[in-house]
């Protein structure tokens, strides 16, 4: 006697294997059996003739930090089919973090993590923010350690390089949070203060993740054609010397110029991969893309004093952060009622509406803001829809959205792209195979993170578990209305509990903070 059984489905199984026809039986939050049971009984039966059967998609890369704690029915995962969200991205998040470094990262994260108040919810090491979504929350998810939270926790924000007894601190905690359940750590090589961490330190904490075999994220320091190069030897030799595997977060690098030299890194015995967004713009917050490194040292109050400055101003009326185009970045998320009617706008426009220079707009938004104020910014101009047809066949890559929630106008990644991975990229264009396409979305992940339940179908595996109809589903988000949520998956298991069924939302919350292994 099955909890559920799913009949008659086109099985697409995790593995990158061809599908099967099968059913499958879950009991509690396992999957009890896989194969043909026409006289099987159970509580629930589902009929997925017509209808593919896949495990529960797994977002390698996505900013849900706080949203989860606020939304934990969370449409936008649910509705594509995902079912696992890693989190901790980016060397800045939300655990393990004291009190100081919270606040900190409440606020400097406000732009792409969203300052949500959480009353009542309390929180310092990693056991206790992932203990804080059991049977909380829709989806499961896991965590990795942020360099930035350790670095904070040690040397506050202070730029020079950790003292051998820092040092050993910070290796302390990378330890600590590890031995919790964390997947590995990350780091953000654009943001403060884990822009601070040199290549030593950075070798020397993952060489605390490396014994529990951990993985090394990283938003490497540089993605353009002048940047990437360098960017990419330092983490093949933190990989190299610290003996872990590392992973490089939205790979929006050229491919003629990336895929080589990825290539290059394997042979010579990197285990190195990669997540991707399927899309030719990002987003972030507007300090960390318009202001120079020297002007955001020593955290938010110093950036804000500085941006009052009348000499800073002059000098930001022409002269930006050279790494993308202003101009054309569009506002997502303005929270401060007298500048939220520029949401959605251009800065070149809003700056023309508000009869400023683009400098002093981008200064006056983030003065009103607390810095809080995020954009969605076009890649580099030469790179196209064949960059990221290229990468997405590589086998290093792997799916990551890097959605964020926040804004009434945020990126149409965080609600379609996975949507747009299976209806656009596999249904229209053909770009994978469907089987290639769900290992890519699933096992992939899985298998890079530790998680190793998740990510298949099979037998004692957990039934995270879900049924599409692969010629109707598709991404509806656009950069006008990116909250639109996708359609064609019918029905989502979460550990064995329905979460989606024929379409419609149950109130269940069965995911978990999960541990590594």
């Amino acid at each position: 006697m099955f909890d559920t059984l799913i009949r008659n489905g086109k099985l697409v199984d995790g593995s990158g294997l061809p599908w099967t026809y099968a059913d499958v039986g879950l009991v509690g939050d396992r999957i009890a059996a896989i194969g043909r049971f026409p006289h099987a009984e159970a509580k629930t039966i589902v009929d997925a003739t017509g209808k593919v059967v896949a495990p529960g998609l797994i977002d390698a890369h996505v900013h849900g930090d706080l949203i989860l704690l606020v939304d934990p029915l969370h449409e936008p995962a649910i509705r594509q089919g995902i079912t696992t969200y890693i989190l901790g991205q980016d060397g800045v998040a939300m655990a393990p973090a004291g009190p100081t470094t919270l606040q900190y990262m409440r606020r400097y994260t406000a732009g792409f993590s969203g300052n949500f108040p959480t009353p009542g919810l309390h929180w310092q090491s990693l056991d206790d923010y992932l203990s804080l979504f059991d049977r909380r929350c829709a989806l499961n998810l896991a965590c990795l350690v942020p360099n930035g939270n350790i670095r904070m926790e040690v040397l506050g924000l202070q730029p020079h390089p950790a003292t051998s007894d820092e040092l050993s601190q910070m290796r302390r905690l990378v330890r600590q949070a590890m031995e919790q359940g964390a997947v590995g750590l990350s780091s953000g090589l654009d943001y403060i203060p884990s822009l601070y961490a040199d290549t030593d330190e950075l070798i020397a904490l993952c060489q605390e993740i490396a014994p529990f075999n951990g993985v090394y994220v990283t938003h490497m320091r540089g993605y353009l054609p002048t940047t990437y190069e360098a960017a990419m030897d330092e983490v093949f030799r933190i990989g190299r010397e610290a003996g872990c595997g590392v992973h490089i977060s939205h790979f929006n690098c050229l491919a003629q110029q990336a895929i080589p030299k990825l290539d290059a890194g394997r042979a010579a015995g990197i285990d190195v991969t990669f997540d991707l967004y399927c899309y030719l713009a990002g987003s972030s917050t507007l300090g960390a893309v318009a202001l120079p490194p020297e002007l955001q040292a020593g955290g938010i109050e110093a950036t804000l004093e500085r941006l009052r400055d009348p000499a800073v101003r002059d000098q930001l009326r022409t002269q930006f952060h050279p790494r993308l185009p202003m101009e054309k970045a569009r506002l997502s998320s303005v929270p401060h009622p007298d500048w939220q009617q520029y949401e959605g706008q251009t800065l070149d426009r809003a700056a023309q509406q508000a009869q400023r220079s683009i400098g002093e707009f981008i200064c006056d938004v983030l003065l009103a803001t607390d810095l809080a104020a995020s954009c969605v910014v076009p890649h580099h101009p030469q790179r196209t829809l064949a960059d990221i047809v290229a990468l997405m066949r590589h086998p290093a890559m792997m799916g990551g959205s890097d959605g964020i929630y926040v804004g009434q106008f945020p990126h149409p990644r965080g609600t379609g792209c996975y949507a747009r991975y299976l209806g656009h990229h596999v249904r229209e264009r053909h770009d994978w195979p469907l089987e290639e396409a769900i290992a890519k979305l699933s096992h992939h992940v899985a298998r890079r993170h530790g998680l190793k339940d998740r990510g298949l179908l099979r037998q004692g595996l957990a039934a995270d578990v879900i049924v599409f109809d692969e010629t109707t589903i598709a991404d509806r988000s656009t950069y006008d209305n990116g909250r639109a949520l996708a359609v064609g998956v019918e029905w989502v298991w979460v550990n064995g509990t329905a979460v989606l069924q024929q379409g419609q939302r149950t109130d269940a919350l069965p995911g978990r903070g999960l541990r590594r292994g």
